[in-house]
């Protein structure tokens, strides 16, 4: 751990600044001196007033867990707000997403976009594609855990370059009677994961394209909205 600032006193700077003083009868060090008290009200300014906010400063505003002052700045060099994502409201909101971008451990597995996504509070499964090549492809190679039955697929070999990631659930909108306007609303709007497309697209490798698909989602889910 870093060392922690030593906060001095008025006291402490009082006796700092007194042993500075040169010595002789007209530097007297005796307390209720006019100069200890002079000595005293200088040193009242470096403790109570200059010390403690260097203390602000260097404990919280040096820390992105607790910083208000400097959060801002913390922010502009973090790339915060993030584009792809709500901003958030309150200080807690931004300093919680600034620890989370300064922590942040970036990959291109199915593993990080998954977490990636469950972050955001989706479900999430990927699909990747891999063509059949003549004398490199096997029947019985090793697939990953959720890979469907077949290995390899016929088609171009650009197909591999193409992945899919598939919504278990989305945001859904009702409409509601009082509320909803006939011929002009939708019986129901399946809202687009905006945020989580955007993030994925960013960190997703640069040679590849990836496609959402919403089709698996049950409106009728528990988890997906109420009508």
């Amino acid at each position: 751990m870093p060392d922690q600032h030593v906060q001095r006193s008025g006291a402490d700077y009082a006796e700092a600044l007194a042993a500075l003083l040169p010595p002789g009868p007209a530097w007297p060090r005796e307390t209720g001196t006019a100069l200890m008290g002079l000595v005293a009200g200088l040193a009242e300014i470096w403790g109570d007033r200059v010390d403690a906010r260097a203390a602000d400063l260097l404990e919280r505003e040096s820390d992105p867990r607790a910083t208000i002052e400097l959060l801002e700045d913390w922010e502009r060099m973090a790339g915060l707000p993030d584009a792809c994502l709500a901003e958030p409201l309150t200080i807690g909101d931004r300093q919680r997403a600034l620890v989370a971008r300064l922590t942040m451990l970036g990959g291109q597995s199915r593993a990080f976009f998954i977490g990636l996504a469950a972050s955001l509070g989706y479900e999430i499964t990927i699909t990747e594609h891999s063509p059949f090549m003549a004398g490199i492809s096997h029947v019985g190679d090793t697939r990953y855990d959720d890979a469907p039955d077949f290995r390899w697929e016929i088609g171009p070999a650009e197909v591999r370059y193409y992945w899919n990631i598939h919504m278990a659930a989305a945001r859904l909108t009702w409409f509601r009677a009082n509320a909803g306007q006939a011929g002009v609303d939708p019986h129901l709007r399946i809202g687009l994961a905006t945020d989580l497309e955007c993030l994925i697209r960013r960190f997703k490798p640069a040679h590849t394209e990836v496609f959402f698909d919403y089709t698996g989602i049950d409106p009728l889910g528990p988890m997906t909205g109420t009508p």
